[in-house]
């Protein structure tokens, strides 16, 4: 099992699941952030442990994965046609999901009417209501990833091991850098109003991914998919410059 081609196999899927896993720990980290510290910690780990677990089913029941692409029903209204799947329909909702509630937590920051896990008598319901909403988006996140890992390891040996412990090490590293990053972003707010910003984005995309795939034509245009590199340049850029700013402001406070 430990052929260079193997071992190279690993390390670049190991990298694009760290990568396609940004999203994930920014939205765990956002929903985690209203939470008392050992609470945060807690919820980091098992949302983090939950997304293992996801990816790991995907991939012992890919092929029932791919049966998700096959199309459900489809119709055509002259405007609108459509070939639904349920891997569309999952990523359409999702995706409206990810906009509401980006745009819920974007309007309570602004607003100052940040829930509060304080009270004993709402605390085990607000945790227990998050914890659903990770394993929704884990599971939601987890569709992009296992592909991916599917298809750079077609016709490779030992291509399940190979996922698996891709996988694993990959979660294993974000465990280790979840708390320090959503450390970071609650002593800098204006990053979690740039993680909501990058969930928006996440969630549009995952709109017109659900249209693409579907092939859905809206007035005689083709819907097309938005390059995920697009998403992690315009996440990376907005990064950078508010870096640049961090960095301006801590010279003025000084």
């Amino acid at each position: 099992m430990f052929t260079p081609d193997l071992i190279f196999a690993f390390l670049t899927l190991t990298f694009l699941e760290i990568i396609l896993g940004i999203d994930n720990i920014i939205f765990i980290s956002i929903l985690a952030s209203r939470f008392p510290e050992a609470d945060r910690k807690k919820l980091m780990r098992i949302g983090l442990l939950m997304a293992m677990f996801s990816r790991i089913l995907l991939l012992m029941g890919v092929n029932w994965l791919i049966q998700m692409q096959v199309s459900l029903f489809s119709f055509d209204w002259g405007w609108l046609s459509t070939n639904l799947s349920i891997q569309s329909l999952i990523l359409l909702f999702g995706g409206l999901f990810l906009l509401y509630k980006s745009t819920k937590e974007i309007y309570e920051k602004a607003e100052n009417l940040d829930e509060t896990a304080t009270e004993s008598k709402s605390n085990k319901l607000i945790y227990a209501r998050a914890l659903f909403q990770i394993v929704l988006i884990d599971i939601l996140f987890s569709f992009d990833s296992i592909l991916t890992a599917v298809g750079m390891t077609n016709g490779i040996p030992y291509a399940l091991p190979i996922m698996v412990a891709a996988v694993i090490v990959s979660i294993l590293i974000m465990m280790l850098f979840a708390a320090p990053v959503s450390k970071f972003m609650n002593t800098h707010p204006s990053l979690q109003i740039l993680g909501l910003a990058f969930l928006l984005l996440i969630g549009f995309m995952l709109i017109t991914e659900a249209a693409h795939l579907s092939e859905t034509t809206v007035f005689g245009s083709t819907m097309g998919a938005i390059p995920k590199g697009y998403l992690y340049f315009a996440i990376a850029f907005s990064l950078g410059v508010e870096m640049i700013n961090m960095r301006f402001r801590k010279k003025k406070e000084a």
